[in-house]
């Protein structure tokens, strides 16, 4: 049992008990996610069955998209709504304040990773640092804001300002911190009250079903993952040699090739060779899946 399960994640639970539960449904043990959701969101969780794990990593780095909501006035010690409110203030901001210190954040910067976070710091996750009072030096990351805009009203109740944004981001970014950046531009606080991921590389919410409807059906082939990827059927003397790991002529002329057999089963992702670019070396050896 191989391939992708595309799961739109509800609220309340962390993307391993996702994982757990697919495990018992299917009678697996070889699942993986790709792209941890906090348990406060929801949507696009990609699920890796059976060998297809080997692709976690790559599906991993693509970007996401996401629709977030804010509020502005109140810091919690997770950065969002789930944690313990350590501080709250009066804003006072206008829409335009507000519009421009949203836009302001498109590009890249060095965002710092979330002390509630699975981050590990010599071996030990970050949340474990803090549920133990210990202060740490929070990492920073390098993430880029494809695209960012406010997609509400913004709206103001008990001293306290509201919208919804929409943003595409590059892999490792945690909108939590994000928020966090844009109340400090501001020169307030703020944090996360919901999150919904809506799109991950080229799949979508609307491709996504509730882990309880999954079966066997609902696994995604290999090479239908993989259809953006240049995909060449090989005889079996080059299908042997390529299950072997053995690096070949290139004769594709492109930076990533699939190569499947006779009978459409996935064997291998192939990329360039660094040491000769006239050459491919495996990438991911998948086995004929």
């Amino acid at each position: 049992m191989d391939g992708i399960l595309l799961i739109d994640k509800k609220k309340g639970i962390t993307s391993r008990e996702v994982v757990n539960q697919i495990v018992k449904l299917l009678d697996t043990k070889k699942v993986g996610h790709t792209g941890t959701l906090d348990p406060i969101a929801t949507g696009v969780l990609v699920i890796c069955v059976g060998r297809a794990t080997k692709l976690v990593d790559l599906l991993t780095a693509q970007d996401k998209e996401y629709i977030a909501s804010v509020t502005l006035g109140v810091l919690t010690d997770t950065l969002d709504s789930d944690g313990n409110i350590i501080k709250e203030e009066k804003v006072n901001l206008t829409d335009d304040e507000i519009i421009n210190a949203v836009n302001s954040m498109k590009g890249s910067y060095m965002q710092e990773v979330p002390i509630y976070s699975a981050v590990k710091i010599n071996g030990k996750k970050l949340y474990e640092y803090a549920r133990e009072n210990i202060d740490i030096e929070l990492p920073k990351r390098e993430v880029n804001i494809y695209d960012i805009s406010i997609i509400s009203n913004i709206e103001r109740n008990n001293n306290h300002i509201n919208f919804n944004f929409k943003c595409r981001v590059s892999k490792g970014t945690y909108i939590r911190s994000l928020i966090n950046d844009i109340a400090l531009k501001l020169h307030t606080i703020g944090i996360m009250t919901d999150l919904r991921r809506i799109k991950q590389g080229k799949f979508s919410i609307d491709d996504c079903i509730a882990v309880e409807k999954i079966n066997n059906n609902s696994l995604i082939t290999v090479t239908n993952v993989l259809d953006d990827i240049l995909q060449i059927h090989v005889d079996d003397t080059l299908k042997k040699d390529i299950l072997n790991g053995k690096i070949i002529y290139d004769s594709y002329k492109v930076d990533k090739v699939l190569f499947t057999d006779n009978n459409g089963k996935a064997l291998a992702v192939y990329k360039k060779y660094e040491k000769d670019n006239n050459y491919l070396k495996p990438d991911i050896m998948l086995g004929g899946i």
